[in-house]
């Protein structure tokens, strides 16, 4: 592994490859650099090679380092993209950006009603549980659009609900990568068709599978190992 600023260089060249395989521009996919585990220092690091946009999955964690890198609030951009349970949401109303893993209609009511008024709403994703894995959170497909439709009636100016986030199970070849990742995509042409929500954002792709991500569609990808190293 590089330093994380040439890491990131390389990240940003493999999804401006796939962009162009795609057919895509590549400012219509976002760099999501996860640094779960990682310490503030890499954050800065990363900040410093021009990435502004940064994933966490564990809570009390992300907190400690959102504090700790509170002279940079301004320019950094949180998201949380792992399991988020009822008791925790306040604190992450108050923080973060975005959620990505709403897996159930009760957080995101939680998380509508704790959101601090004088922030910007909180973007929001529903995680789906696209390859239908037992030991995976998330919605069934088709337990969505109950779901989808009643976040996005939840008062705009605290939550905004932008799309679906998934963590496919891994697969070996890129044909089978993009299979969930597709069925992904056509879930959200079909809530936004079928049910007119407006949607915009499709959260799939890591480390080993972002350039099937980004041929089907993908508009943030969130890749950790490829950028800090290895967990």
């Amino acid at each position: 592994m590089g330093s994380i600023g040439s890491n990131l260089q390389d990240v940003r060249q493999r999804i401006a490859r796939a962009c162009q395989s795609a057919g895509r521009s590549e400012n219509s996919v976002t760099l999501l650099a996860v640094s779960k585990t990682f310490p503030g220092d890499a954050v800065r690091a990363a900040h410093a090679a021009g990435q502004q946009a940064f994933g966490e999955n564990y809570v009390q964690e992300a907190l400690a380092k959102i504090a700790a890198l509170a002279d940079l609030r301004p320019q950094l951009q949180w998201h949380l993209i792992g399991p988020l349970q009822s008791n925790k949401t306040r604190p992450v109303a108050e923080a973060f950006d975005w959620v990505h893993s709403v897996d159930r209609l009760k957080i995101a009511q939680r998380l509508a009603e704790q959101r601090p008024s004088g922030l910007p709403p909180l973007q929001l994703c529903l995680q789906v549980n696209i390859s239908g894995e037992a030991s995976k959170s998330g919605l069934l497909p088709a337990e969505v659009p109950a779901v989808a439709a009643a976040v996005a009636a939840l008062p705009p100016e605290r939550v905004r609900l932008r799309g679906l986030m998934a963590i496919p199970e891994p697969a070996a070849d890129l044909e089978a990568q993009r299979r969930p990742h597709r069925a992904l995509r056509e879930l959200l042409n079909a809530l936004r068709d079928a049910h007119g929500l407006e949607l915009d954002t499709l959260s799939m792709g890591m480390s080993a599978d972002l350039e099937a991500a980004v041929l089907e569609g993908a508009t943030l990808v969130r890749v950790g190992t490829a950028i800090f190293g290895a967990r």
